[in-house]
């Protein structure tokens, strides 16, 4: 979600829209989580059929949470002159289709090269709130959409990723995507911090997506939803690509994230085994 300088806009922004009120809703839900996870358990083996892509490409306009470039590339050698061809890249981390590692939102979280491989292989929980989101922009995964997803599919995949799929990707290359109002706030759907603490306490998830630029919705102040479920070695994902691809439940995750020491995330080639 973030960009460089990161950590002094969202201070800065939590003490204009009341830091300690926010802080104490998000002690709340930090008590009522469970404790950090594990290492998710050992699967049985799958197979597929097909792979689909869930990852944006990303170009140096892609839209960003803080509305500025996050990535500048440097052409170092072309095939014409050198043989080869070569170039640096300038990246925020939290850039494109992109990991959020624990180590993002906590002081001693897991960084994403500290995530264990079998965290990163996952069943996947594909959540459509898209009729909502059409409806409100500022529309938001709950507890309810939980508990009628496993109505209609059954539980929740054990050690698994819960994805919302709002429809947003249509928009990446829209002014929408980021959909600013004339105050300068962006408004887009995401994970409500109720839907993570009843995933935390009820259910056993190693990671949630959006296919927004946030966890939490657009319009939120405190960032509830990446403050109670980062910190307990869960991650989550990203402007996620493709989701309407897939259906509800049966896929697989495989989550490509960066093995950088120290990393708080990064952007991610992701891909679903169906």
């Amino acid at each position: 979600m973030c960009a460089p300088g990161c950590q002094e806009h969202l201070h800065s922004r939590l003490s204009r829209r009341g830091f300690l009120k926010a802080a104490g809703a998000m002690t709340a839900l930090a008590a009522a989580a469970c404790s950090p996870i594990a290492p998710a358990p050992p699967r049985a083996p799958t197979s597929f059929s097909r792979a689909v892509d869930l990852t944006h490409t990303i170009w140096p306009d892609f839209p960003t949470y803080f509305g500025v470039s996050q990535l500048q590339i440097e052409v170092l050698n072309v095939f014409a002159e050198s043989g080869f061809n070569m170039n640096n890249w300038h990246i925020g981390e939290h850039t494109g289709t992109h990991l959020d590692a624990p180590f993002h939102f906590s002081a001693d979280g897991w960084s994403a090269d500290a995530i264990p491989v079998a965290n990163l292989v996952v069943p996947l929980a594909v959540v459509d709130i898209r009729a909502k989101a059409a409806a409100n922009a500022d529309a938001q995964l709950t507890p309810d959409d939980l508990l009628a997803w496993e109505a209609a599919h059954g539980r929740i995949p054990e050690g698994g990723c819960v994805a919302m799929l709002s429809g947003w990707d249509a928009f990446v290359e829209q002014p929408m995507f980021r959909n600013v109002d004339a105050n300068g706030g962006m408004h887009f759907p995401g994970f409500h911090a109720e839907a993570a603490g009843w995933l935390m306490e009820e259910r056993n998830v190693v990671g949630i997506a959006v296919d927004t630029l946030s966890l939490d919705f657009g319009q939120s102040a405190d960032f509830a939803t990446h403050y109670a479920w980062l910190p307990t070695n869960r991650w989550g994902l990203e402007n996620v690509a493709n989701l309407a691809d897939l259906p509800a439940v049966g896929a697989t995750l495989v989550v490509g994230g960066p093995k950088i020491l120290g990393a708080t995330g990064g952007p991610s080639r992701v891909i679903a085994l169906v």
